[in-house]
């Protein structure tokens, strides 16, 4: 192969790793930041969703959040996140699925003095008219068109195997 065709094909191979890594943006989110502002969101989220779904007797809600964005100013945290609550209970030693959303939201948090978190306003996008321009208005293009299964029901399903004491290979099935 001549020296030309390397130069081009070394060049067309920077071109996808730069575009690449500009695709993906700057979506790098603070570890740590999202490691101590996420057992509130999830905590928020559970709680909201008490009392809802059909369920079974004993039937508990299991939330996630994974971060799409995070930035920290003048003491407040937003978190743009994609979350996923799915209710889950037991019949005859089955998993049951019964409920469950995945719903992208803004939320802001501001620092307690004990260095928790607390969740003080919490944004969600409408349903039907209005979604898709809510998500896009907040997350942009790119990330809007990533949202669907940003959040993995495999470990809400595993978390409800160990809540209620099941073998880790117990199916999920509809409730």
């Amino acid at each position: 192969m001549s020296a030309g065709r390397w130069a081009v094909g070394g060049g067309a191979v920077v071109v996808l790793v730069v575009t690449g890594a500009w695709a993906r943006g700057s979506g790098g989110v603070d570890a740590d930041l999202w490691s101590r502002v996420r057992p509130a969101i999830e905590t928020r989220l559970v709680e909201q969703a008490r009392g809802s779904g059909v369920g079974e007797p004993g039937a508990r809600w299991f939330c996630r959040a994974e971060a799409l964005d995070l930035d920290e100013r003048d003491g407040l945290v937003r978190a743009g996140v994609s979350t996923l609550c799915v209710q889950y209970g037991v019949r005859a030693g089955s998993l049951v699925e019964c409920a469950g959303a995945e719903v992208p939201q803004v939320l802001r948090l501001r620092r307690e003095a004990d260095g928790a978190y607390e969740v003080v306003s919490q944004e969600t996008a409408p349903d039907g008219a209005g979604h898709a321009e809510w998500v896009t208005s907040r997350f942009g293009h790119a990330t809007a068109a990533s949202l669907d299964d940003a959040v993995p029901s495999t470990l809400l399903a595993s978390a409800a195997r160990t809540h209620f004491g099941l073998p880790a290979g117990t199916p999920v099935t509809p409730c």
